[in-house]
């Protein structure tokens, strides 16, 4: 045992050197106005991008996919009746009509936003690889890295749209969400209209183009099976009245055609760039919230997208092992980015500047989804969720001092 005394200094010294710790610690955690520490690192890794023999990572896991699958064999065995709760019965989710309509109006303006700012700032696309760079002058980072690339692994620029900073997704479009699934005969004769469209429609936006059913009274489970005790169709809505099956893709209007229903002021691009960067949080957020409740479904090998609680039967999947598959898709459980697929562009941390971003310093550059770097060059303010992304944090040196870089 030691002695009191000898224990007193020992327990004082421990306190001394805690309260010492807590001090740095605080010291440390100084925070800029994003809310970042400012002394360590803030860097964020992206998605590592795919292979072309691999899947998509599940939004459930395999396991509890089983568990479930499992679970319901067992209930159909029993001829009872399940309980099923809006959206599963085909009533509309009535708290989130309103975050529908918010979804869709802000893809609307996001859309009017991007279509005004692309006229100020220039947008590149590789005619090779696809790659994406916001801002002149085009990067010369090295990344071509396909079959047909140059040995240099050098991008072969071309001008760039809309459509390369916010790719297109579509989905079939279902006059009834619980009915059967689209079959492979029936691919030319079914509206294929942007994903988050047909996701508001399904949600309670009524599109006098886009006929949907809405029920009154609710559909039920028994054994596995649902029950319509609806009839097919009421009096009020005739089948094929004011309804053209054929033809569709003659009249289909492309997302840079609905930039005239938005009062958009072309005189203040910083306006318009802020105004767009709250419209693309928005739809986001909203969309977060509409598929926690309304199921959306995406090959785990290819960019298809097909909303509603199942997939579809059309074979024209050509990803990796779809002979396997006779051409069908691996459906699973889709994310936010499998309907709005953010493109990632290098950022550019001083637009004026005219000097492009060049090979050797790419490991101190940060990127970007394409509509976020858009509008931040055109003066709008970006969020504190892509400051690790961005890594503004790291100062960029010149060509002449990477050497004496630690």
């Amino acid at each position: 045992m030691l002695p009191r005394r000898v224990r007193s200094i020992l327990n004082l010294d421990d306190i001394v050197t805690h309260n010492s710790i807590a001090n740095f610690i605080g010291i440390i955690k100084l925070k800029h106005p994003c809310g970042m520490y400012s002394t360590g690192s803030t860097f964020m890794e992206l998605p590592r991008r795919r292979k072309r023999c691999e899947r998509k990572p599940w939004v459930t896991h395999i396991t509890e996919l089983k568990r479930i699958g499992r679970r319901e064999r067992k209930e159909r065995q029993m001829v009872k009746e399940k309980i099923v709760w809006p959206p599963e019965n085909g009533l509309l989710v009535k708290e989130l009509i309103p975050i529908a309509h918010e979804v869709y109006a802000a893809r609307t303006e996001l859309f009017a936003c991007v279509s005004r700012v692309v006229k100020s700032i220039a947008i590149y696309a590789c005619s090779l690889c696809g790659e994406v760079h916001v801002g002149h002058s085009p990067h010369q980072i090295r990344t071509c890295n396909i079959t047909g690339s140059p040995a240099s692994k050098e991008h072969s620029w071309k001008v760039g749209n809309v459509e390369h900073i916010l790719p297109l997704v579509e989905s079939f479009h279902l006059y009834d969400r619980l009915g059967r699934a689209v079959s492979h005969n029936e691919r030319l004769e079914v509206d294929r209209i942007p994903a988050v469209v047909e996701l508001c429609i399904q949600a309670g936006i009524d599109i006098p183009k886009y006929p949907t059913r809405r029920r009154v009274f609710p559909a039920y489970n028994l054994a596995g099976k649902i029950i319509d005790f609806e009839k097919k169709f009421s009096k009020e809505d005739e089948p094929g009245e004011d309804i053209d099956t054929f033809g569709f893709w003659e009249s289909r209007k492309k997302p840079s055609e609905e930039k005239k229903y938005i009062d958009v002021n072309s005189d203040d691009t910083q306006g318009v760039s802020m105004r767009g960067m709250a419209a693309w949080e928005r739809m986001r957020s909203g969309l977060s919230k509409l598929m926690q409740k309304y199921a959306i479904q995406t090959c785990g090998y290819c960019p298809e997208v097909q909303v509603g609680p199942k997939g579809h039967r059309v074979r024209n999947c050509q990803a990796y092992k779809h002979q396997m598959r006779d051409g069908q898709h691996a459906w699973q459980e889709a994310t936010v980015d499998d309907l709005v697929p953010p493109v990632y562009v290098w950022h550019v941390q001083d637009p004026t500047s005219g000097k492009p971003l060049v090979n050797n310093l790419k490991r101190y550059y940060g990127m970007l989804p394409a509509v976020v770097e858009l509008f931040a060059q055109a003066g709008a303010k970006v969020s504190c969720d892509y400051a690790g992304l961005m890594r503004e944090d790291v100062a960029v040196p010149g060509l002449d001092e990477e050497k004496l870089v630690v």
